[in-house]
């Protein structure tokens, strides 16, 4: 049998976290995810990422693509795009080329929309004797 490579359709839903799921972590993924439930951590990924109206999430975000139906609370950044529908909420800060607000949503953000990323400066820590 020859092998044969899948190939991944961000229009497809691939990962799914539900309505009554929680998770704290890391997560990665390749392909569209959408989380209907609580999420806290840190989201990495080229793809298409939803929220959905459970959707409950707390997390730096770096994704390609975001439709947020639910409510996020954290650092968030796509490289293509940020779409906030009537139902969905963001408290925190926004770095995109493209964010669409649609009526009724809820922003408390500071918003900066372009398409270089700023470099992420490494924290400081401070405790351990390390001089700013």
């Amino acid at each position: 049998m020859k092998d044969k490579k899948k190939e991944i359709d961000d229009n497809k839903i691939t990962g799914f976290f539900d309505k009554e799921t929680e998770f704290k972590g890391d997560l990665k993924f390749k392909g569209s995810f959408r989380i209907d439930g609580r999420f806290k951590g840190k989201i990495d990924s080229d793809s298409v990422l939803i929220v959905g109206e459970n959707g409950k999430v707390e997390a730096d975000i770096k994704a390609g693509y975001m439709i947020v139906n639910g409510e996020i609370k954290g650092h968030i950044q796509a490289a293509e795009k940020i779409e906030i529908n009537s139902t969905g909420r963001i408290i925190g800060t926004i770095i995109t080329p493209k964010l669409v607000v649609e009526e009724g949503a809820y922003l408390e953000a500071t918003c900066q929309t372009t398409d270089k990323a700023p470099p992420i400066l490494p924290q400081k820590d401070t405790q351990q004797g390390i001089k700013p």
